[in-house]
C-alpha cells in the first residue's frame, strides 16, 4: 500500500496537484491497490481528524490573528519596532525582524507576517538606501519566526500528530523563536556594519518610543496571555483560542474603534478558507499516516536508521537534512502532517521526547520556506521587492547561517526547550 500511495502522491505533486488532493488519491489509490481493506474502514480514517476538539484551537487562532492585524495594529507594531531599534547601524532591518516576531505573537503564520512587514518594510527600507534584495532577504528569513512563538498553527498541527500537549509545544517554541530574532538582528546589524549602510532616520527619543509602546501593548501582550493561561492550567489551548477571539474583537472595538461590518467579514472568510485548505489536508495526511503505521513504515525506518547510522548523533543529523529537503518542496503544515509519524519513530530511537521533535521539525521546515525552489516567503518578498529570487538568494547567507546555528541547538542542547513544570 505504502509505495503505491508514495509513488503516485509524488507524481500528482509533480504534476501540480494541490498537496490535499495528491495525499487523498495517492492514499485511496494504495489502499484499493492492497484489494483487502473496507472502504469504510478508510473512510472512517478520512473523516476522524475533523472530529478533534483540540483542532478547534486553529480556526480561531487564524481568526484572532487576522482580526488583530486587519486594521490599525500592524502600523502600531511596525512603528514601536522603527522607535525601539531604528537608530542602530542596521536599524530598518533590525526593526523588519523585531516587526517579524511581534506580528507572530498575534498571527502565527509565517506567510501573513511576510506579506504584512515586506509590504511596509520593503519600501521604506529601500528608500532608506537598503538593497531592495538585502531588504527582501531580511523579510522572507525573518517572517518565519512566526510559526514558532506562540500561537503557531505548525505546533498545534504536530500535537494533532504526536498527541504531544500543546501548551508544552508553545511554551517550547518561546526560546527558539527569540534566539532566532536575536540572531537575525545581530546578522543585519553585521552586514550593515561591513556594507555600510546608513542610519535610519531618527524616530524621536524615549518619549515616542514609550508612546509606541502604549499604542503596539495590546499586540504585545497578545503572546503573553496565551502563555500565561496555559501555563497556570486556567484555560486549554481551544479554550484560550476562544479568547483570544475576544480580546481580538475587544481591541479592535474598544482602543482602535477601526472595525467595521466589511473587514469582520473579510477576515472570517480568509479564516474559513485558510481552515478549509489546512483541515483538508489533515484529513489526507490521517489516512496517509494509518497507511504507514498499519505496514509499521516508522518502525522499519527507525531500525534501519539505527543498524546504518548507528550514532544518535547522526541519525539527529540525517533527521535534519531529510526534513530540510522535504521543505524545500512541500510547504510546511503539510509537511507536518505527511513525515510527522515517521519522525517520531526515529526520535524514539534516539530518545528524543516528542516536545523537542515538534519544535526541530518546525525550525527544518521553517528554513525551508525561504529556500528555493519552493519558499513562500521568499517568493512573497522577492515579488514585493521586484527581485529575481537569484538576487533575494544571494543575499540569504548570513541568515541561513543564523537559522542552522539555532537549528542546530534545538538539536542538540535540549536545555533549548522550555518545559511546563
Amino acid at each position: 500500500m505504502s509505495l503505491i500511495t508514495t509513488v503516485l502522491f509524488l507524481a500528482l505533486l509533480f504534476l501540480g496537484f494541490p498537496v490535499g488532493y495528491a495525499l487523498i488519491l495517492g492514499s485511496f489509490a494504495g489502499v484499493f491497490g492492497a484489494g483487502n481493506v473496507p472502504i469504510t474502514v478508510v473512510l472512517l480514517k478520512l473523516f476522524q481528524p475533523t472530529q478533534s476538539f483540540p483542532l478547534l484551537a486553529i480556526p480561531f487562532f487564524v481568526l484572532s490573528g487576522a482580526l488583530m492585524m486587519s486594521g490599525k495594529l500592524g502600523q502600531q507594531l511596525i512603528g514601536f519596532a522603527a522607535h525601539a531599534v531604528g537608530r542602530f547601524r542596521g536599524g530598518l532591518g533590525q526593526a523588519n525582524v523585531l516587526s517579524s516576531a511581534m506580528f507572530g505573537g498575534v498571527s502565527g503564520s509565517a506567510v501573513a507576517d511576510a506579506s504584512a512587514v515586506g509590504g511596509v518594510m520593503i519600501p521604506w527600507m529601500r528608500r532608506e538606501g537598503y538593497p531592495p534584495a538585502l531588504a527582501a532577504a531580511i523579510t522572507a528569513s525573518s517572517s518565519v519566526i512566526a510559526v514558532l512563538i506562540p500561537p503557531s498553527i505548525p505546533l498545534i498541527l504536530f500535537a494533532t500528530v504526536s498527541n504531544a500537549s500543546i501548551a508544552q509545544l508553545f511554551v517550547a517554541g518561546v526560546l527558539p523563536g527569540l534566539m532566532l530574532t536575536g540572531g537575525l538582528m545581530l546578522a543585519c546589524y553585521v552586514v550593515a556594519r561591513r556594507r555600510g549602510l546608513p542610519f535610519a532616520a531618527s524616530q524621536g527619543g524615549l518619549r515616542a518610543l514609550g508612546k509606541a509602546a502604549v499604542v503596539a501593548l495590546p499586540a504585545l501582550l497578545m503572546p503573553a496571555i496565551i502563555i500565561g493561561l496555559l501555563r497556570f492550567g486556567i484555560a486549554t489551548p481551544t479554550e484560550v483560542s476562544v479568547i483570544a477571539v475576544a480580546y481580538a474583537l475587544l481591541v479592535r472595538l474598544t482602543l482602535y474603534r477601526d472595525l467595521t461590518v466589511n473587514s469582520l467579514l473579510a477576515t472570517i472568510v480568509v479564516t474559513a478558507s485558510t481552515t478549509g485548505i489546512v483541515m483538508l489536508v489533515i484529513m489526507a495526511s490521517s489516512v496517509v499516516g494509518w497507511v504507514l503505521t498499519v505496514e509499521n513504515i516508522p518502525g522499519l525506518l527507525a531500525d534501519f536508521a539505527m543498524q546504518t547510522l548507528q550514532s544518535p548523533v547522526l541519525i539527529i543529523l540525517g533527521m535534519n537534512v531529510f526534513l530540510l529537503v522535504i521543505g524545500m518542496f512541500i510547504d510546511l503544515p503539510a509537511a507536518i502532517l505527511l513525515v510527522g509519524p515517521l519522525m517520531l519513530g526515529l526520535a524514539e530511537a534516539v530518545g528524543m521526547d516528542p516536545i523537542q521533535l515538534g519544535v526541530l521539525m518546525v525550525v527544518n521546515l521553517a528554513i525551508g520556506l525561504f529556500t528555493p525552489p519552493v519558499g513562500t516567503t521568499l517568493f512573497i518578498a522577492s515579488a514585493i521587492s521586484k527581485q529575481r529570487i537569484g538576487q533575494v538568494v544571494a543575499e540569504l547567507w548570513p541568515f541561513y547561517l543564523i537559522a542552522f546555528t539555532v537549528l542546530a541547538l534545538v538539536s542538540y542542547v535540549p536545555a533549548t526547550i522550555i518545559r511546563l513544570s
